[in-house]
């Protein structure tokens, strides 16, 4: 089993699922105001997750590498290409296009006269915020992306475990806010990390710490951006910002090679 890459991505479906199940049945059972207390205390928990991984700025291999103002400077370029990138490619809608795809095959909607319309178009918002929302959470951030290499690598899945573990527990708060639109997140999840994994495997050696330093400090303010959304500050579009984590560790790479 210890061989299996892709073991970690399919133990965090698992989670997510089971954790998605629980959260729906506990969800109905509460209040609106209920919910809208958890949903505020997942955009504090993923603020303080956000500033965690933002710290990385800061870190010493990659200060080493391109030097002590560099990093804030390679953060922000990332954050500006990638979000014009991203913006372009109207990822952030085709993600919420995607909700409303999986929405209408997953779930069947029983609000079919007239007077039922707008219960339809709250619950449909529902699930495409939740599908949205979950899928950046789960899959922005350290532990995804160095998670997924390592299993790749054939160096074991234990941080993707872990990840998963906190991943079910967040599913079950998500998904008594959200609905099953958080389940549907194990979409991105296969696409994602499994991409991340396949792409270990393809590397055959470990991302240089520089690099992934950078990616992770990105992927920090990515989930500033996801924690402002739940705490409906601002509708942040992450979804567009996205390419961030590829322009990061490239924009390394260029300045080590200058």
């Amino acid at each position: 089993m210890e061989d299996f890459r892709g073991l970690g991505t399919v133990v965090n479906v698992a989670t997510v699922l089971v954790g998605s199940g629980i959260g729906v049945l506990v969800g109905r059972r509460l209040p609106n105001r209920t919910r809208d207390v958890v949903t505020d205390g997942l955009g504090l928990v993923t603020l303080l997750i956000a500033g965690v991984s933002a710290a990385a700025v800061g870190d010493d291999e990659l200060t080493a590498a391109v030097g002590d103002s560099a990093p804030v400077l390679i953060v922000l370029g990332a954050v500006l290409v990638g979000g014009i990138a991203g913006s372009l490619a109207r990822i952030e809608q085709r993600l919420e296009s995607l909700g409303g795809a999986l929405r209408r095959r997953l779930v069947r909607d029983a609000a079919g006269d007239a007077g039922r319309d707008q219960g339809a178009t709250s619950a449909q918002h529902r699930f495409v915020e939740g599908f949205v929302t979950a899928s950046l959470v789960f899959c922005v951030g350290p532990l995804t992306v160095l998670g997924s290499l390592q299993d790749g690598l054939g160096k074991g899945a234990d941080l993707l475990v872990l990840k998963s573990v906190l991943d079910g527990f967040a599913s079950i708060a998500f998904a008594a806010s959200f609905g099953w639109g958080v389940a549907a997140s194990v979409v991105a999840i296969l696409a994602i990390q499994g991409g991340l994994t396949a792409l270990g495997a393809a590397l055959g050696s470990f991302v240089p710490d520089a690099q992934l330093a950078a990616m992770t400090a990105t992927g920090g303010l990515l989930l500033a951006g996801v924690a402002l959304r739940l705490l409906q500050v601002k509708r942040v579009p992450v979804g567009d910002l996205l390419p961030a984590l590829l322009v990061a560790p490239l924009l390394v790479k260029i300045v080590t090679a200058v």
